[in-house]
């Protein structure tokens, strides 16, 4: 298993919502990709400009992949990128990280 996480901060409050309803969008399209084991967007309710995805793919070479698919460049780089800053954090389960 490959799992990451994605620390995203939009900085500009006008491109909140758009934001957030890009990630809705891409989810269908990461989960019906092959090897994609689980992605999720979560929103801060007490910083609504911070977004964390945790996505679970089954190798990182499944991964490496999504990057070449219409979740992502159709819709994570020209909607979402120009909006952003980010932290890529490749992760492990604090038990499984020792």
């Amino acid at each position: 298993m490959f799992d990451l996480i994605v620390i995203v901060r939009v900085p500009e409050t006008d491109n909140i919502a758009p934001v957030a309803d890009a990630l809705a969008r891409m989810r269908p399209l990461c989960l019906g990709e092959d090897g994609c084991v689980s992605w999720e967007a979560y929103q801060s309710e007490g910083e609504p400009g911070r977004f964390v995805l945790v996505e679970r793919w089954a190798s990182r070479a499944h991964w490496e992949a999504h990057d070449a698919g219409d979740a992502i460049q159709k819709i994570y780089v020209p909607e979402i990128m120009p909006r952003i800053e980010r932290e890529v954090h490749p992760s492990a389960p604090v038990s499984s990280a020792r």
